[in-house]
């Protein structure tokens, strides 16, 4: 496997962190509260960039970037590995049948969002390797991460 290709499933299972966090929480409030699929939707998206961006802003402003370079280093680096992963996520989401309406409690409601998860994964990683290669994405935070920016 080369390196590119490692820095980009790094790079893409550092994003699913982020967006798993976010999308979790959004549908377990969301089915929580009952609200609908769109509701859902949105409320696990918002939450995904919230948590994504969040995870990769610590290790930027740890390597003395300040807060408002920081926070566009994020936007440069994760907007568009975020977004993929969402858009497939929740496409995923919506074509299995009566997963957005499984209870909290329900094998079809976590199944089929580790699945989601799993194929926006797999989706992402080449996404994230042509970024990488072209000195986009992940490869912006961590020319601040690694440039000793102290």
């Amino acid at each position: 496997m080369s390196t590119l290709t490692r820095q980009a499933i790094s790079a893409t299972l550092h994003c699913l962190t982020g967006c798993a966090i976010g999308e979790v929480l959004g549908m377990v409030l969301a089915t929580w509260w009952g609200w609908g699929d769109a509701a859902s939707i949105v409320l696990a998206v918002a939450l995904a960039f919230v948590f994504g961006y969040a995870l990769s802003m610590a290790p930027v402003l740890r390597a003395g970037v300040p807060l408002g370079v920081a926070f566009g280093v994020v936007l440069a680096a994760d907007t568009v590995s975020i977004s993929v992963m969402e858009i497939v996520d929740n496409a995923v989401l919506l074509v299995v049948p009566g997963a957005m309406s499984a209870g909290l409690v329900s094998a079809l409601f976590w199944g089929s969002l580790a699945f989601s998860l799993f194929v926006a994964f797999w989706v992402t990683v080449p996404v994230n390797r042509w970024l990488i290669a072209r000195g986009k994405g992940h490869a912006v935070s961590h020319q601040y991460m690694h440039a000793g920016h102290a």
